[in-house]
């Protein structure tokens, strides 16, 4: 399961550097890269409009999108944009050309369900999130939208590993040497500070 796929019009860009890039955001474009699959980098243009709207909608970089080159259709994963600091518009984004066979790298959020059927968290426990996000390995055309985290049944002091997910097939997380923690639940204020301590020098690892 995984966001919508759509498609950007692009114009591509003969003039590249700063002079051009500041012209094109005056006419409300940004300019952007594509880049990967062994091809030369082409730098295009995009409606900045439509771009930012894409950024907050969310799952901006776990969705494949398509991007119209002056009518070439190039399948991407947006990578990395940079946004102005000042007036948080989008000021450029890097694309990678993906295809079917496309392994990505990408951090995929974390959804925790069933709160009120913990015990520990039921009891005044506190859910202590360590990771929001896992960093895995997939397929480009596989993306997951997000992992889902069952608490139905953990106690105070449970420790919730990467293990304890299940993750879809060919998605594999990127630290591998270790059993990670996602989340604990903290035991209630009262007389477990010790137990609390614990845990967040595990979640320091």
């Amino acid at each position: 399961m995984s966001h919508e796929s759509y498609e950007l019009k692009a114009e591509a860009r003969e003039r590249v550097g700063k002079g051009s890039a500041r012209e094109l955001r005056r006419n409300g474009f940004i300019p952007a890269v594509i880049y990967g699959d062994k091809q030369a980098p082409i730098s295009i243009a995009l409606n900045t409009n439509e771009v930012t709207k894409r950024i907050h909608a969310g799952g901006f970089l776990t969705t494949i999108a398509t991007i119209d080159v002056d009518g070439k259709k190039i399948k991407v994963l947006p990578k990395d944009y940079q946004l102005d600091p000042v007036r948080d518009f989008t000021v450029h984004v890097d694309f990678l050309r993906v295809s079917g066979n496309t392994q990505v790298t990408v951090e995929i959020p974390v959804h925790f369900v069933n709160h009120e059927q913990s015990p520990g968290l039921k009891a005044g426990g506190v859910l202590n999130i360590v990771r929001h996000e896992i960093e895995v390995h997939c397929p480009a055309d596989a993306i997951p939208e997000f992992f889902t985290v069952d608490l139905a049944g953990h106690k105070a002091g449970a420790s919730i590993h990467i293990s304890d997910i299940t993750l879809p097939k060919d998605v594999a997380p990127v630290i591998t040497d270790r059993d990670f923690t996602i989340a604990t639940i903290a035991a209630p204020a009262a007389g477990l500070a010790e137990e609390e301590a614990a845990g967040e020098e595990e979640a320091g690892a």
